[in-house]
């Protein structure tokens, strides 16, 4: 295949993709933050628990 006939192809697909607009990105930006933020939160919250109640069992052990 010619290279350069390859690269004229892609150009022309490039052409057809349907680029996101400026507030499409920023919102699912803070979307991705937002959620990123949330999951975070939540495994933080059962870490604590699990370990708590680790330590709860271990202490039986004694």
């Amino acid at each position: 295949m010619n290279p350069f006939q390859f690269l004229q192809e892609v150009r022309q697909e490039a052409a057809k993709v349907t680029w996101p607009t400026w507030k499409e990105v920023w919102i699912t930006t803070v979307m991705v933050l937002i959620m990123v933020t949330l999951a975070a939160l939540f495994f933080m919250v059962i870490d604590q628990i699990l370990g708590g109640v680790v330590n709860l069992v271990l202490r039986f052990g004694r």
